[in-house]
């Protein structure tokens, strides 16, 4: 919601007045919804936002509607509105250092929440928090979790090999390697992605243009020596690996 930390920019949600700029558009929230009346709506890092802003939202979980530039009604009762925040970024940052890592996983969660709702509750005006049906508070993401986060961003560098007829694939020590390099709690998955980026997509990016690898080809990313590195299997191999995986 940066774009809408200005006054002047809140207008465009509902759309421009008559007479300005983008009039005849409609408000990028309000003709969204009035032509998909059944929608999901994610409002991310919603504490930029101006004022004016809580004031309109207000109105939407109030009433379940609001009048858009044209004068019309637009009805949000079918619509579910999700907002994201990082208030209390540096609570979590801290957290090890006001002692919550030294008590159980569970209590150190209990404790944890209960200071970044109050830092909620401090942010946002009582009348804007006694409309919203719930706050959920995250859980640090575990390694189990990166494990996953790992498979999801393999998945999207198979289907771009798909393109050169090329399989990818990678064993369960390279994968560990993976997230031990870029397990950072504090800033959850983002370093993960960096770290498949530099390990992982650029260098066998540059395999592929040398010709090392081409088409046919299945390649299996291994940990050798303290270095990810990138092998040509055979159907043969593959079978083998495929066999004591499912072991």
């Amino acid at each position: 919601m940066s774009e809408y930390m200005e006054k002047h920019n809140v207008s465009r949600l509902i759309g421009a007045p008559p007479g300005y700029v983008g009039f005849e558009e409609g408000g990028q929230l309000t003709e969204k919804i009035r032509r998909r009346p059944y929608a999901v709506v994610l409002l991310d890092e919603i504490e930029k936002a101006h004022s004016d802003v809580f004031n309109m939202l207000l109105q939407v979980m109030e009433e379940g509607k609001l009048t858009d530039s044209f004068g019309r009604h637009i009805d949000f009762r079918n619509v579910i509105l999700i907002m994201t925040s990082n208030i209390g970024g540096d609570i979590i940052k801290n957290s090890s250092a006001l002692g919550f890592k030294k008590t159980s996983g569970q209590q150190s969660y209990e404790s944890l929440r209960e200071l970044l709702l109050q830092a909620v509750e401090k942010h946002f005006r009582p009348e804007f928090l006694n409309r919203v049906n719930d706050i959920a508070v995250f859980r640090d993401l575990t390694k189990d979790d990166l494990r996953k986060i790992v498979e999801i961003e393999l998945k999207s560098i198979r289907l771009r090999l798909c393109n050169y007829d090329i399989t990818l694939s990678i064993t369960k020590e390279a994968m560990d390697f993976l997230i031990d390099k870029s397990y950072k709690p504090n800033f959850g998955a983002r370093p993960l992605h960096r770290t498949i980026e530099r390990l992982i997509e650029d260098p066998l990016s540059e395999e592929i243009l040398k010709g090392k690898f081409k088409a046919k080809d299945s390649i299996k990313v291994k940990l050798r020596e303290g270095k990810l590195v990138f092998e040509e299997v055979t159907v043969k191999e593959e079978l083998v690996t495929s066999n004591s995986d499912s072991k």
